[in-house]
């Protein structure tokens, strides 16, 4: 985008490297934000649309799921990642008829998703027919015809798969899972499974509910912030405010990460003077460079040194616990050896971390994906909740349990039930309310979803929103499953390579995005969405749609759902359409929570939904009503002579496989997205050197008789201040490492913080 128009694609051999950053945001930001935005909407949109952006009256942020403020709000409530999230949203360029005809499908195939996402908003139905070389128009009632056709002619309604993306609104998401259990499954994998679902797998066993115990004004109280396994200065950026007011309210930050991340470095808040000409904030007072993988043997740790210290807070542990003492035992009896290996820290800083935490009396732990990506990843998660608890930080001002999920309302799809898996108390209030079947059966997650397309147990894909060709592992298999199916459906916005690797016949549906306009029957209307702490607000668009052929999601779901199941069907999907205020009413009866929801959403901030331990310190969804201690096998991650432990992560400039542009500023590439980053003593002991090219080859072992390998090819090795034996690529060009049999236990989500790789020598 800043060196080429969107007509060109990558060429990696521009790439450039320099030093990476010591902070984030300040002037460049702003600069880069404006940019974008003028680039894709022109200075009038710009301005119009940023506006609103995050604010009571506007939209809700497409990107992250970061909560806005309560009470007083900054005029500019973005980030520069938010502004590319609505530049691209609210871009000009547009994807019609002519584009199709001028581009066949097989060459399309052949573009990066970087390339694929810059065309701009698609501005109606398509269809690609079986045999078919290129997309062509299609009417709104047909393509819906044609989508009931084939789930019509299933054996089984399990035989279909429905996908939904984290950007889908509560309203949506509530009617969607309703139209496919109507239909006879509960086949609804979402985003989740492949990035958050560890989170929630371990704190609904540790405390009752997989949610996370803070609110954003937690951040002020606290004395002391753990950051584990996450990046807020490109992911979400807006946190490092937060961050700034904790710190400026007398708090301590520990960074613990492989990689120095500038965002937890300094912090230039472009919203003030400091920020813009001055130094600063400094944010970390203590970075713990933590090997891949590590965090368990951390925590187990730093547990073993509260213990022995006597830093426990019994009243909490003996009143609201159970566990403690099987826990106890376990941990004293830690292998010191095991916890330096698998950290790779030094033994001071371990009891360094140990002694803030038995200092501060009131703690808050925040993670994300680094985290919930290796195979012991529920068992890490337990270990952080095992610190919590011994130190009674749940439940308590300036305390909790932090889970900082990625995309804006992943968390409130979850809530809507899009899950596999919902409880029996979610699918009897479903049947009564409806008056419909609802199965019982446990459905595919994301995982199985593409084992069951891969081995023919699934025929049809139908996807609401997101890129799931390359979010998800393994790339060469998944692209198989897809295109073995009859019909793979997407319901987007812009083009992207789910599109290009399709079914014998595929359609792609447009739909209107965050920042426009929704005028149904009944009037203009608003969606809900719910962020990362359990706030559930209004978002309502103003600009006038890219195309007057747009639906929105509301509709797309209702339309086919009066097709499919026809119009005797009990729910009155032809009313939910007309007034969103009626889908509503349905919800408040139907979701825990959320009882006089219509009244609770126009609120100015929206409404918090209850949480037993953050407002009670009760633990009622726990298998003994009380908050769960638990003893972990420790798990230390082994790497062969001569290989390292790959993570995969976002530049700066992406959100997911949402690619804004070439440029990672803050670790210092540019223009190109290729690359490795590696340990300058790693590079030394594998005789490798910066800027050489190699193949990314990780092994898996498939079978006993061998390990099965995966190959990315020419990536340009850069040298890197990471943790030794630990190596870091972009997704999703290193996706295609990740094996799908790869995953966490219990939670089932792809392992993609944990890859063995081989560097192979490529000539240049």
């Amino acid at each position: 985008m800043e060196r080429r128009p969107p007509q060109q694609d990558i060429d990696e051999s521009l790439i450039d490297v320099s030093e990476p950053k010591r902070w984030a945001a300040g002037i460049p930001g702003v600069a880069v934000a404006l940019k974008r935005g003028v680039e894709q909407m022109g200075v009038t949109r710009t301005a119009t649309t940023l506006r609103l952006l995050n604010q009571r009256e506007g939209f809700d942020c497409p990107g992250c799921a970061w909560p806005e403020p309560q009470g007083h709000r900054r005029p500019a409530e973005f980030c520069e990642n938010g502004a590319k999230a609505v530049a691209e949203e609210a871009t000009r360029r547009r994807v019609g008829r002519e584009f199709f005809a001028a581009h066949p499908v097989a060459e399309l195939a052949g573009r990066t998703d970087y390339w694929l996402g810059q065309q701009g908003r698609i501005t109606e139905p398509f269809v690609l027919r079986e045999g078919a070389t290129h997309y062509e128009p299609i009417d709104w009632q047909d393509a819906f015809s044609l989508v009931a056709e084939h789930l019509n002619g299933l054996a089984s309604p399990h035989e279909a798969v429905f996908y939904t993306s984290g950007r889908t609104s509560n309203e949506a998401a509530f009617l969607y899972q309703l139209l496919v259990r109507s239909f006879g499954t509960n086949n609804l994998p979402d985003c989740s499974n492949m990035c958050h679902e560890s989170s929630g797998a371990a704190l609904s066993e540790t405390t009752g509910i997989g949610k996370g115990s803070v609110g954003i004004d937690d951040f002020a109280r606290a004395d002391l912030i753990v950051v584990v396994g996450q990046n807020p200065g490109t992911n979400h950026p807006r946190m490092l405010s937060a961050l700034e007011d904790a710190k400026r309210g007398g708090a301590r930050i520990v960074a613990v990460n492989p990689l120095p991340e500038a965002g937890l470095l300094r912090f230039k808040n472009p919203q003030n003077a400091r920020g813009l000409v001055g130094a600063g904030t400094q944010l970390a007072d203590e970075f713990l460079q933590i090997r891949l993988g590590g965090d368990q043997a951390l925590f187990q740790a730093v547990g073993n040194l509260l213990l022995t210290w006597g830093a426990v807070d019994a009243e909490f542990v003996e009143g609201r616990t159970d566990g403690f003492d099987a826990y106890a035992e376990h941990v004293r009896d830690l292998d010191w050896d095991a916890v330096d290996a698998a950290t790779g820290l030094p033994r001071a800083q371990v009891e360094l971390l140990a002694r803030m935490l038995a200092d501060s009396e009131r703690t808050i732990f925040c993670w994300a994906m680094g985290l919930t990506q290796h195979r012991h990843s529920v068992p890490t998660i337990r270990e952080i909740a095992n610190v919590a608890l011994l130190r009674g930080m749940i439940g308590k001002p300036g305390a909790g349990l932090c889970p900082v999920r990625g995309h804006s309302n992943v968390q409130g799809d979850r809530t809507m039930g899009i899950w596999e898996k919902m409880p029996e108390k979610f699918l009897s209030a479903l049947e009564s309310e409806f008056g419909v079947a609802v199965p019982r059966e446990h459905g595919f997650d994301t995982v199985a979803s593409i084992r069951a397309m891969h081995d023919g147990r699934a025929r049809v894909f139908f996807a609401v929103g997101g890129n799931f060709v390359s979010a998800a592992p393994d790339t060469a298999v998944t692209e198989a499953a897809m295109r073995g199916l009859d019909l793979t459906v997407h319901v987007s916005t812009k083009l992207n390579r789910s599109h290009v690797v399709h079914g014998r016949t595929a359609l792609v549906l447009p739909t209107l995005g965050r920042t426009e306009s929704d005028l149904q029957h009944s009037g203009e209307q608003f969606v809900t969405v719910e962020d990362s702490m359990s706030v559930v607000h209004r978002s309502r668009g103003a600009l006038a749609p890219a195309s007057d052929r747009l639906l929105s999601e509301v509709s797309i779901v209702c339309r086919l759902a009066r097709t499919l199941l026809g119009a005797d069907h009990p729910v009155p999907w032809e009313e939910f359409e007309k007034d969103y205020d009626l889908i509503r009413d349905r919800i408040a009866r139907v979701v825990p929570g959320c009882r006089d929801y219509n009244e609770r959403v126009r609120r100015p901030d929206g409404f918090v939904l209850p949480h037993a331990p953050r407002d009670a310190r009760e633990f009622t969804g726990t298998r003994t009503g009380r908050a769960q201690f638990s003893a972990n096998e420790l798990t230390v991650l082994e790497v062969p002579e001569g290989r390292l432990l790959l993570q995969t992560l976002r530049s700066h400039d992406q959100y997911n496989t949402t690619i804004y542009g070439l440029d990672d500023r803050y670790r210092g590439v540019k223009d190109g997205r290729r690359v490795v980053f590696v340990n300058p003593d790693d590079l030394v002991g594998l005789g490798l050197a910066d800027g050489q090219h190699v193949d990314l080859v990780s092994e898996w072992p498939e079978d006993p008789t061998g390990v099965v390998e995966r190959r990315a090819e020419r990536f340009r090795v850069v040298s890197y201040p990471t943790a030794r034996g630990c190596a870091a690529a972009y997704f999703p060009e290193a996706n295609s490492l990740v094996p799908l049999d790869s995953t966490a236990t219990v939670s089932g989500t792809p392992t993609s913080k944990s890859i063995v790789v081989r560097l192979a020598e490529v000539a240049d």
